[in-house]
């Protein structure tokens, strides 16, 4: 691979198109975003509504309401220190390909194929999990609101079914509306921060009657077991398990360097769009989380809910059923949008993997029509409803699809910080507009150690006994592509892939017009038929 590119702060006042030509990329997707919409689809991925209410019963069994609310705060400043890593490396290589892009070029040259390698399939597997984990919960959520009004009976067949048709709804949005994409994405924004706010300020306003401070804050419940795990291991075991929710609900930001490509004077806006969704989340996410909490009616009958969901439990208790049934239906919409952009995120996460030989290259291939990369899309929309069918079988596999986003997308986000921290000359060297100084190393450490403590935690057994039904199959998956993507580039990957390709030079080598719609493509596919009419005619003259 080529030695990257020395960039200074002076890239900010540089076009987007030749910062891009200088990473080695031609444009290809349509930039047409600002910062607003940029940090919109982080906000919307993150979705703090989608979070909370998906994983609101895992958290009151988890540790109970002390641990949801003073967790939310300490894994709020923990993300921040992982945000604010991830922005000084997006502002200096702001291409589509994210993580994996970045761990190739801070990495040494003799090891960037393989931190671009690991990086890159740890992230597919994230982006996959993230997406699995929003529309299954949005599939849940749809299944159980059926249930207050009507004699519906949810299965988890029927669950999955439902789950079926949000993904082709998202794929098909994604597939034909990539130009109204822009415009969902501030309907989305306008949702989750006027429509969020205005839920939880009805739910405390409406409710007959308020938890405590002490309730709140102070009070620890372990649901995980009979014995808990409170008692067969410790409180704090529950209390690390439990910051999963708050974890996951704030994971997804990478989506703004994802859509650095299609972002303008994206060295600037896409590390600002990922600090501030995180901030912005952050938040609004503790709000929601003392809303609903403050406004429990009884614990026990919020816990044992009819209807299987807390959440959904609370506003019936607060608005009736009538009233419960408006405001869930708003929350799904919220969620639906939520899912929808990461489907957008993950696709163009595996379209820029395609386009540098991470995974097939008939994935790298963008709709001229509709300037999407249609493949992608729907390879996210099956390869998450495959990560979805242990539910079919499993108690805990939603929370198990959590862990797993949760997990990849951090050890994804955390390489790359990673190397920077130990290569900061060469890291210093390249960085862009955003820049964090003195505080770069011990931002990175703390974000470093910080995923390095999740990964962990999130691998461990949530529910007493561990049978096969309450397996938390998180670290079989985890260790599936950890297994797989090592002993592939032992095996083979190492002969063959070089990181990321930098199609400028490839196309000067070709002697191509990148202007020119598919010129380059056309160029690869004459010059590798030319060179097996080449290697047939050399066999035929050895004969």
């Amino acid at each position: 691979m080529a030695e990257p590119v020395v960039r200074t702060n002076s890239k900010a006042g540089m076009d987007d198109e030749a910062v891009l030509a200088a990473l080695g990329y031609k444009q290809e997707l349509r930039r047409d975003w600002g910062l607003a919409h940029n940090f919109g689809i982080s906000f919307s991925i993150i979705s703090v509504i989608t979070g909370i209410t998906t994983l609101f019963s895992y958290g009151l069994n988890t540790g109970g309401p002390g641990v949801m609310s003073v967790g939310w705060i300490v894994v709020s400043i923990f993300t921040m220190f992982v945000a604010l890593g991830m922005a000084e490396i997006v502002s200096a290589i702001p291409t589509a390909g994210g993580p994996y892009y970045w761990a190739a070029i801070l990495a040494p040259p003799k090891g960037s194929a393989f931190a671009s390698w690991v990086t890159g399939w740890f992230n597919l597997l994230g982006q996959v999990a993230v997406t699995t984990g929003i529309s299954f919960g949005c599939a849940g959520l749809i299944s159980t609101t059926a249930t207050v009004k009507s004699s519906y009976e949810p299965t988890a067949a029927k669950t999955i079914g439902i789950y079926a048709a949000v993904l082709i709804s998202h794929g098909v949005v994604n597939t034909f509306g990539v130009h109204v994409l822009k415009y969902l994405n501030n309907v989305s924004i306008a949702l989750h921060s006027a429509g969020v706010t205005a839920i939880a300020i009805a739910v405390l306003a409406k409710a007959p009657t308020h938890q405590s401070a002490k309730f709140v804050f102070a009070t620890f419940y372990d649901g995980t077991g009979d014995p808990g795990w409170s008692v067969r291991a410790s409180p704090a075991y529950v209390a690390c398990c439990g910051a999963l929710m708050s974890q996951y609900t704030l994971t997804g930001f990478d989506a703004s360097a994802h859509l650095s490509e299609e972002t303008r004077n994206a060295s600037w806006s896409a590390p600002i769009g990922v600090i501030s969704s995180v901030g912005f989340s952050a938040i609004f996410g503790f709000f929601v989380i003392l809303s609903f909490l403050f406004s429990i009616q009884d614990f026990d009958a919020t816990l044992g809910s009819d209807y299987g969901q807390p959440v959904l439990q609370i506003f019936v208790d607060v608005f009736g059923t009538d009233g419960a049934v408006v405001v869930m239906s708003l929350v799904m919409i919220c969620v639906w949008h939520c899912g929808l952009f990461s489907m957008t995120s993950n696709s163009r996460m595996m379209f820029a993997f395609a386009r540098d030989g991470g995974i097939p290259n008939f994935f790298h291939k963008v709709d001229s029509r509709f300037r999407s990369p249609i493949r992608t899309v729907w390879l996210a929309a099956f390869l998450s409803f495959c990560l979805a069918l242990p539910s079919l079988g499993s108690s805990v596999a939603f929370a198990a699809a959590t862990s797993i986003a949760t997990i990849g997308l951090y050890i994804s986000y955390g390489i790359p910080i990673l190397i920077g921290l130990i290569y900061h000359r060469s890291f210093t060297s390249m960085k862009g507009p955003f820049n964090l100084g003195l505080l770069s190393r011990p931002v990175a450490f703390v974000a470093v150690a910080w995923i390095g403590f999740i990964t962990i935690i999130f691998c461990l057994p949530t529910a007493n006994p561990v049978t096969s039904k309450s397996l938390n199959y998180t670290v079989v998956a985890v260790g599936i592509i950890a297994i797989f993507s090592l002993s592939a580039w032992v095996l083979w990957a190492r002969k063959w892939f070089v990181g990321p390709i930098r199609e400028i030079e490839e196309a000067g080598r070709l002697g191509v017009d990148l202007l020119e719609p598919g010129a380059l493509e056309r160029a690869e596919m004459e010059a590798k038929e030319k060179e097996k009419l080449e290697m047939g005619e050399k066999v035929v003259a050895e004969k």
